[in-house]
């Protein structure tokens, strides 16, 4: 037998599986490309050559506005030199050459609809200089997407979305979008037009494709940059710089499992973003399987993406386990079985996700038997004051968040046999999402044989959480 661990709760839970479990590690199993030697240089190469756009030089001068968009925790890493920490004072250093004044150099957190950074975390992020720089003038500010003084509705664009952007940004003279390219199970990559029709909206506009409709359509599965959901995207970016009457300086670095930069591309979005997924494509896309599998085995910690509680909270744990098979799905078997230790013990952490206790709660009466039943209480939740106020000024989530996720929670269920939970303290929560539970992986293994044959081909994904994942796919 393999004995392998998995994450779980703050640790991690043992597993003994049958000795031909194939295990794949990111960044382990199969080598990451070359991470660049020395990213500061290649980022001010490419902000100084910038594709289909001048470069800042020519599009700033003495009296322009600035606004500097930059990613939330999510995602990005922290480490001295991550693409934030260069990337940032590489265009302030441009902009302040071309003659603007550093007064009129505006930093927005795109949190979006998550919660709003903490100013700790601001510092992380950006690091201690151009922290202390800009945040005792008030010049780093976290978007926020129910402040509609500082919002600006743009109408519809083509593909009838309701546009409503931070107004900030639409004003500047010189927008830009510090982003990563890196695989994601919503719409395949992030930065891009991703990042400004998700980061700096409202959730009038969020709703558009983070819902349903977009995400249980046919070309949703498997992941790719050609969905609805990546068109929407696009199409909101552009309804923007059309609007703007200018368009993004964009700098998104191709990022590998531990949030290293690969390559740095600037410019105008439309150009730059085939370019920088070609690169990304190489350690995204792994064409790695032999055989499709039955069973796909990982665990989940407490903490991880969206913050602390998310391993636990019931509406993100089913979202978690859809993402590996949003990600993974062209090497599993239809109808597979997941297994997955989750500490599942009831915390929702309310302060954190302040409408997720309710929209759980709801999905268990008045006749709901799918997730998308309940995705008809979105616009209530999402103008309720209390959880609005908890958003604004508590560092809470939006409450359309949640709503958000089912979209995503109810794919493991549309393409699974069954779900395992193992280790659950509170495995009522975990039943309450349609998953079934039992106390070790052995038990959810010996008891999964009803839903596949004898003997079953395994996929063990530790660390599934630890650091940015791959799509795997058939060699």
């Amino acid at each position: 037998m393999k004995k392998l661990s998995f994450e779980y709760g703050h640790g991690t839970l043992e597993a003994s599986l049958p000795d031909n479990t194939d295990v794949f590690v990111p960044g382990e199993t199969v080598a990451e490309p070359d991470p660049l030697e020395n990213p500061e240089k290649a980022t001010k190469e490419a902000i100084m050559n910038p594709i289909a756009m001048p470069p800042i030089s020519e599009l700033v001068s003495k009296g322009s506005k600035v606004a500097i968009v930059f990613p939330d925790r999510v995602k990005g890493g922290f480490q001295s030199n991550s693409h934030r920490k260069v990337s940032i004072p590489a265009v302030i250093e441009e902009c302040l050459k071309a003659g603007v004044n550093k007064q009129d150099i505006k930093l927005i957190c795109s949190n979006g609809l998550h919660r709003k950074n903490t100013k700790d975390e601001i510092r992380s992020i950006l690091g201690e200089e151009i922290f202390n720089e800009f945040w005792w003038t008030n010049q780093i500010v976290n978007h926020d997407s129910e402040d509609f003084d500082n919002l600006v509705d743009l109408g519809n664009d083509e593909m009838g979305t309701r546009v409503i952007m931070n107004k900030e940004v639409f004003e500047a003279d010189l927008p830009i979008l510090i982003g990563h390219t890196l695989g994601n199970p919503y719409g395949g990559y992030s930065g891009g037009y991703k990042h400004c029709a998700t980061g700096i909206t409202n959730w009038k506009t969020i709703s558009a494709h983070h819902v349903p409709h977009v995400m249980h359509q046919n070309d949703f599965m498997t992941v790719n940059n050609a969905s609805t959901m990546r068109k929407k995207f696009d199409m909101i970016g552009q309804h923007m710089e059309k609007c703007m009457e200018k368009n993004f300086f964009v700098v998104d670095a191709v990022l590998d499992a531990f949030q290293r930069q690969i390559a740095v591309f600037a410019g105008y979005a439309k150009e730059l973003q085939p370019r920088s997924w070609e690169v990304a494509d190489e350690r995204t896309y792994l064409p790695w399987a032999e055989k499709k599998y039955d069973i796909m085995v990982f665990g989940m910690p407490q903490a991880f993406h969206y913050g602390n509680g998310m391993g636990t909270n019931p509406i993100l744990m089913m979202q978690a386990i859809s993402a590996q098979i949003i990600r993974h799905k062209r090497v599993m078997k239809d109808n597979c079985v997941v297994i997955c230790s989750s500490l599942c013990n009831g915390y929702f952490h309310d302060e954190e996700f302040p409408s997720y206790r309710e929209v759980y709660e709801l999905f268990q009466k008045d006749y709901h038997n799918i997730l998308p039943d309940i995705d008809k209480y979105g616009e209530a939740l999402s103008n309720k004051q209390e959880y609005i106020d908890k958003y604004r000024y508590w560092y809470g989530y939006h409450p359309f968040h949640a709503f958000s996720m089912i979209s995503c929670a109810h794919i493991a269920e549309m393409n699974c046999s069954a779900i395992y939970i193992v280790g659950a303290q509170e495995p009522g929560f975990a039943r309450g999402m349609g998953m079934k539970t039992r106390a070790t992986f052995e038990d959810a293994l010996s008891d999964a044989e009803k839903y596949v044959a004898k003997n079953p081909e395994i996929l063990a994904l530790p660390k599934a959480f630890k650091c940015a994942s791959v799509h795997l796919m058939m060699k």
